[in-house]
């Protein structure tokens, strides 16, 4: 299977099990791995053959900007089943960073991995 990859897409959102996540909000970045066979569009040079990933980056923004949610895991899931909606998507892993997370300890980012498939 190959892979069409889009990297720290980057939205506000108001996240979290805290107030002042709810509140304030904070950034969340995303990466996305979709799983398809580009052989089709390659072969025809046609883009109605693959998945157009401005939509899809699109459609993360959208869901990071949506309906707030407590944990990140929540928002991971979301996010697969958009992705999985589109023709051709036969797996997605989705990485839902939170850099800004409320820890109380020095660190770099937090991150939830997730792995779904249309099976």
């Amino acid at each position: 299977m190959d892979r069409v990859a889009l990297r720290g897409l980057r939205a506000r959102g108001n996240h979290g099990v805290f107030p002042r996540e709810r509140e304030e909000g904070q950034t969340f970045i995303v990466d996305v791995v979709l799983g398809i066979d580009t052989r089709p569009a390659a072969a025809a040079d046609d883009l109605s053959k693959t998945v157009h990933y401005g939509i899809v980056a699109e459609e993360v923004v959208d869901a990071v900007q949506g309906e707030p949610v407590d944990l990140i895991e929540t928002l991971a899931e979301r996010i697969a089943q958009r992705c999985l909606k589109h023709d051709g998507v036969e797996e997605v892993e989705v990485v839902v960073h939170k850099p800004d997370a409320p820890i109380t300890v020095p660190f770099d980012d937090v991150t939830v991995t997730i792995t779904r498939s249309r099976v």
